[in-house]
């Protein structure tokens, strides 16, 4: 059954404020240069000697897109020249086998992710070199226990590549929409056609993809409650499994693309709150589910099933049904996390390139979890997964006195307790319906090093 997900809009607006999506505890901003290679390493070889070793995942970055979109943070290259990409690919080739040979043979790979930039940048062909090199390394799992997705730009691929995208293994698409609206395309330098993503899901369909998302953004210049409604509307239609709905995060100071959006585009700040309200309502209302954090599932999808049942988990990719495996991170900028570790590698492709020349593996930085890491992880894990703290089972995994330990937390949380937010007692934190799209405020007060960290972060809500 569909539960409801109240929108007070006072309490929005209060709590509404920067913080971490918590992909990983503790956050890439305490990740640290001298985790270096030889700590990854050690870090591969203590997981291949756990007593029961994770299945193996893994995140590709793409970095090149063919044009410029405006709002884009995302690590990217601007090319046209294909040439870029083939060499990248080989680089790519050649630290999936290091990788591999890290990694013990009877391990299999459960789950896989190609973001960007663009994967599709790459030709169907370059995919199918790709998905062999990765087979080949790390011994992919049986078709039934595989989850295999990849973003796509509906600007990149025809009817037709959709269906050998799925010959080549993938059985999930993520489609970059982020509005329909022309005006708005036309000011973030994204111009698609609604023709084009229909005829492109239809295939996916047709292909036999399990799974099928579409990626939309509130917030965008030029938007407005009329606008977007119309969107949702035909994204309805669609009727996508997952629909993703970020906020986006307009800082021209620390993204030069971003400059180039007009100023006087930009919708007043509480557009922002209207268009949540809209999304969650209009995205209830058809029986879409509201997993957490900007997603929304059908209720037969896999992560509503994993929502209702206990069994969802957090990665760097965000929510997941197989996010307990080692995450290999592949390509300049990716991020892992192998055993107890994270890691990053190196961000420019002359580094990654000349690391990889000389042998080495380019991880640039990382972080190994200590007890009170993995203690505050868990804790995390557990609301933003979850909606709930279980205290006797936190205490017993940890030998921990959970009130005692997290005097400080318990305190900061009582103003979300008296707001209806959460229900606090002896034995359990419960997140209540009205406070599920604060999530993100709650788990802040376990964070040890909030109040001292450097990072930059979205807005909670």
């Amino acid at each position: 059954m569909q539960d409801t997900l109240p929108f007070i809009r006072s309490l929005v607006e209060k709590y509404d404020r920067p913080g971490p999506r918590y992909t990983s505890y503790p956050t890439a901003p305490q990740f640290q240069a001298a985790f270096a290679e030889d700590d990854y390493r050690a870090a591969a070889e203590r997981s291949n000697r756990a007593e029961t070793p994770k299945p193996l995942s893994a995140y590709v970055h793409i970095p090149f897109c063919e044009s410029l979109c405006y709002y884009c943070a995302c690590n990217k290259i601007i090319t046209h020249n294909r040439e870029r990409a083939a060499e990248y690919l080989a680089w790519l080739k050649r630290e999936i086998e290091l990788q591999g040979a890290l990694f013990d043979e009877s391990r299999r790979m459960t789950q896989l992710h190609l973001g960007g930039g663009t994967p599709t940048y790459l030709s169907n062909d370059q995919l199918g070199e790709l998905m062999a090199a990765l087979d080949e390394a790390f011994h992919f799992a049986e078709p039934e226990a595989r989850e295999f997705s990849l973003e796509v730009d509906p600007r990149t691929v025809t009817p037709e590549q959709i269906h050998e995208l799925r010959a080549l293994g993938f059985n999930r698409l993520s489609f970059g929409v982020q509005d329909f609206d022309p005006r708005v395309q036309e000011a973030v330098n994204r111009v698609q056609s609604e023709a084009q993503v229909v005829a492109l899901v239809a295939a996916a369909r047709e292909a036999g993809f399990q799974s099928v998302s579409v990626d939309l953004i509130y917030g965008l210049p030029l938007q407005t409650v009329a606008s977007f409604d119309e969107t949702l509307t035909k994204i309805i239609a669609l009727r996508p499994d997952r629909i993703a709905t970020y906020s986006y995060a307009h800082l021209p100071e620390l993204f030069k693309a971003q400059r180039l959006i007009r100023p006087e585009d930009m919708p007043p700040p509480e557009r922002k709150v209207e268009l949540l309200e809209l999304i969650i309502r209009r995205l209830t209302a058809a029986g879409y589910v509201y997993i957490g954090m900007d997603h929304f599932a059908l209720p037969e999808d896999e992560l509503s099933l994993a929502r209702e049942n206990g069994t969802l988990q957090r990665n760097f990719q965000g929510y997941s049904t197989h996010a307990d495996c080692d995450l290999i991170g592949l390509g300049n900028t990716a991020i892992g996390k192998v055993g107890d570790t994270y890691s990053q590698n190196v961000k420019e492709t002359a580094q990654y390139q000349a690391r990889l020349e000389a042998g080495r593996l380019p991880v640039m930085r990382g972080y190994r979890l200590n007890a009170d890491d993995r203690l505050r992880r868990d804790v995390i894990n557990a609301l933003m997964c979850h909606g709930r703290i279980d205290v006797a089972e936190i205490e017993a995994a940890h030998g921990i006195d959970f009130r005692e330990t997290f005097a400080d937390a318990l305190e900061e949380l009582e103003e979300m307790a008296d707001d209806g937010l959460l229900a606090i007692s002896d034995t359990a934190i419960e997140v209540r319906p009205a406070g599920r799209l604060m999530m993100r405020n709650a788990a802040m007060a376990f964070d040890a090093y909030l109040s001292h960290s450097p990072g930059r972060y979205s807005r909670t809500v």
